[in-house]
């Protein structure tokens, strides 16, 4: 199962997963994909992202899943995981688990990442491999801001 990072070719399906990964979620036409802006994070001077890709199994030009990532900013080595997507048709295929074994061999520090409350599949998936939540949390956020 090739997983491999993301290059500039990948840009198009990157944009149409994380559209779908918010639609998934129940935040479509919340969050729009700046395609430029995108590519500039993630293959610019200085990115500040990366992406890992997951071929769909037997389709090597399919693009079934991704993986969007950071290191963390505090110096330790940690990554901060901000989307995993599987497109549903490819999934139960072992995509998921292939992204994040490849991701947390990227580091020997924490690897971290939200959960939208009530989605009891990823979180019955994320315990599977072997994570757990973390008590004592909550996450705040500053919305942008409309004129």
């Amino acid at each position: 199962m090739p997983v491999r990072d993301a290059c500039p070719e990948d840009l198009e399906v990157i944009c149409e997963l994380l559209g779908d990964h918010a639609a998934y979620e129940g935040g479509a036409g919340l969050i729009t994909v700046d395609p430029e802006g995108l590519a500039v994070s993630l293959f610019g001077a200085e990115p500040a992202a990366s992406v890992l890709v997951a071929e769909a199994p037997g389709e090597p030009d399919v693009v079934a899943g991704i993986a969007m990532w950071s290191f963390s900013p505090a110096g330790r080595g940690g990554i901060w995981l901000e989307n995993l997507f599987v497109r549903p048709a490819y999934r139960r295929n072992g995509l998921g688990r292939a992204l994040l074994t490849t991701l947390r061999g990227r580091t020997t520090g924490r690897v971290e990442w939200d959960v939208a409350l009530g989605n009891p599949q990823a979180d019955a998936f994320y315990r599977s491999l072997g994570a757990l939540p973390v008590d004592g949390w909550r996450r705040f956020r500053w919305e942008p801001r409309h004129p």
